[in-house]
């Protein structure tokens, strides 16, 4: 596993949960607005960190902490992800995996396993626009039948959409509220300016919260539950 970074303890990844948060190094997508783009741009990557050290450190938390949240990168692109993932279960950690849902191949090994306690899938647009925003030749069916899978899975999960405004307007979010029809829960992150993949997107306009407001509104009719983080 390419581990590009890790935070050895966090109250707020894992709902209800107390984890550590294990940063997956490389991504197959480009969204400009990314916030770590040392995971994602080759040309910053760090050397990355042992395998055996986390275990270590897991083994020697275990009662303190609850679980492990994986994310990136995107950890699906990981060839070794479902190995990864059957030591730390050997540890009995609860796993929770963050995925732009990509490779439902592996998403499906994972469950199939039961090696998942957690699903957070990031839907990046309506399916017409995915490769637009996420500056790469996904295909579109892939994602959907990756929320399908997660919908049907009986694992708990969650689907968030980062709101950039120059990117998404009401109407693309009315859409992937469509898309995930029915969901338990659905999160509107709210783009922060600061670091990210291109650089002038450290300088975007964000949605108001009163913005955010009037979106949870006309969203809440096609999920169970919507939320602002």
């Amino acid at each position: 596993m390419n581990i590009g970074g890790w935070q050895r303890v966090s109250l707020i990844d894992y709902p209800e949960k107390i984890c550590a948060i294990l940063f997956t190094q490389g991504c197959n997508f480009r969204c400009p607005y990314c916030h770590n783009p040392e995971l994602v741009d080759p040309d910053l990557f760090h050397e990355c960190l042992a395998e055996e050290d986390i275990f270590s450190f897991l083994k020697r938390r275990k009662g303190k902490l609850d679980a492990v949240s994986i994310t990136g990168g995107e950890p699906t692109i990981q060839p070794d992800l479902v190995r990864f993932i059957e030591r730390i279960k050997d540890i009995s950690y609860l796993i929770k995996i963050d995925t732009n849902g990509s490779h439902p191949e592996v998403l499906e090994k994972l469950i199939n396993r039961k090696l998942l306690d957690y699903i957070a899938m990031d839907v990046k647009a309506p399916l017409g626009k995915y490769r637009t925003i996420a500056r790469s030749n996904v295909e579109p069916d892939k994602i959907q039948k990756s929320i399908e899978m997660i919908m049907d899975s009986g694992v708990g999960y969650e689907f968030r959409t980062t709101v950039v405004k120059s990117l998404l307007n009401k109407r693309d979010l009315q859409k992937i509220a469509s898309l995930i029809k029915d969901a338990r829960l659905y999160v509107l992150q709210k783009f922060i300016p600061s670091k990210s993949l291109h650089t002038r997107f450290s300088g975007e306009a964000t949605y108001s919260d009163e913005d955010f407001e009037a979106l949870k509104e006309k969203l809440k009719d096609h999920v169970q539950c919507v939320v602002v983080r």
